[in-house]
């Protein structure tokens, strides 16, 4: 796995940051590249859940101000909300156009909905096999057999979260659990992938149902 330093990545996105909120303004609404008679009709779900997020991150931008641009933008402010953020039937629907409409409200950008869908899942055997492997060389193999499936969830262009799919059945809240987490966090050091940056990692039951979830 190629990785960056994720902490030396971050300071260099800090010193960029008004840089980088111009970008968040363009960077996922393709349609304003296109003409207006060539965009794709923009999805309700989609819709409900930029809108969501653009109405938290501007409720914290009024009462926090500015500043909370750099922390809820550069430092993963607004996609670790997103797991939490209610109702999660609006935000489940597209969580990257929740993060994207959260992120233009903090940093006082124009409420622009995305024109295509901002969340992509991505299956990822080879991360699998990875951490398997480094399991196996220090300790942490039992903890590792209980994973079955990694699946990288792309909220837009540069941000995802790690879903690890264990052994585990629904309502099953097994320390173990929390042990194949500590195991696959201390694996993943910090780093992030050739994706962008990673914030959060999901441990989910055989079903889907999530057990618990850490920072990356």
């Amino acid at each position: 796995m190629l990785v960056t330093d994720r902490r030396g990545g971050r300071r260099a996105w800090a010193a960029a940051v008004l840089a980088l909120l111009t970008l968040l303004t363009v960077s996922c609404d393709t349609g304003a590249r296109r003409p207006a008679s060539a965009a794709r009709p923009t999805a309700p779900a989609r819709v409900a859940a930029y809108d969501a997020g653009w109405r938290t991150g501007r409720g914290i931008h009024d009462s926090d101000g500015k500043g909370a641009a750099i922390r809820e933008v550069v430092w993963g402010g607004c996609v670790r909300r997103s797991l939490t953020a209610r109702p999660r039937e609006v935000v489940d629907r597209d969580r990257g156009a929740w993060v994207l409409g959260c992120r233009h409200g903090v940093s006082g950008a124009p409420h622009r909905r995305p024109s295509r869908p901002l969340t992509r899942r991505e299956p990822d055997p080879g991360l699998l096999a990875g951490f398997r492997s480094w399991a196996a060389r220090h300790g942490a193999k039992d903890s590792a057999s209980r994973a079955t499936r990694v699946v990288l969830v792309h909220l837009g262009d540069h941000d995802y979260d790690v879903e690890l799919t264990g052994a585990y059945r629904p309502g099953d809240r097994a320390a173990g659990a929390a042990d194949l987490a500590d195991a696959f966090a201390e694996w993943w050091d910090g780093d992030d992938g050739e994706s962008g940056t990673a914030w959060n990692l999901l441990v989910l039951t055989r079903d889907g149902e999530r057990l618990l979830t850490r920072d990356l």
